[in-house]
C-alpha cells in the first residue's frame, strides 16, 4: 500500500460517525447491511449516513451492492487487511521484539575468510 492510500484511509476513519459505521461494517462480515439497518442501528438520518458512507467508499475502505431496491454495504477487508500489514510491517523491527516480521530479525550472513571457523555469539576471541 502506498503512503497516499494509507493517509486517505485514515482520514476517512479520523471522524468519529464514519469510524462506527465503519466498525458497524466490520462486524457483519461480507454480507454487510443495508442503509436503512445501519441507520436504525446507529441512529442516523438517511442524509448523514449517505454523507459519512460515500467517504468511507471515496476511501476505498467499503463496497456497495444493490440487491433489488435495497443497497448493502460492506467492509472492503482486503482494504483493511492492507492497511493494518502498512501500519505494522515494520513493528518492533528495531528491537527484533515478538512482534516483529521474521524477514525483518533474519541475521545477515557475513562473508567468512577461508579456513576461519564461526564465531559464536558472546564469545570474545
Amino acid at each position: 500500500m502506498e503512503s497516499s492510500t494509507a493517509v486517505k484511509s485514515l482520514a476517512a476513519l479520523a471522524q468519529e460517525t464514519r469510524l462506527d459505521v465503519y466498525r458497524l461494517l466490520v462486524q457483519q462480515g461480507p454480507s454487510g447491511l443495508a442503509a436503512g439497518e445501519i441507520s436504525s442501528q446507529l441512529d442516523l438520518a438517511p442524509a448523514t449516513l449517505s454523507f459519512h458512507l460515500k467517504g468511507l467508499a471515496h476511501a476505498g475502505l467499503i463496497r456497495a451492492r444493490q440487491d433489488g431496491r435495497f443497497i448493502f454495504y460492506a467492509a472492503d477487508f482486503a482494504a483493511m487487511n492492507g492497511l493494518l500489514e502498512f501500519l505494522t510491517e515494520n513493528c518492533c523491527a528495531a528491537d527484533c521484539g515478538s512482534c516483529a516480521p521474521a524477514a525483518a530479525c533474519a541475521p545477515v550472513p557475513r562473508a567468512r575468510k577461508a579456513g576461519s571457523a564461526p564465531r559464536k555469539r558472546g564469545v570474545k576471541s
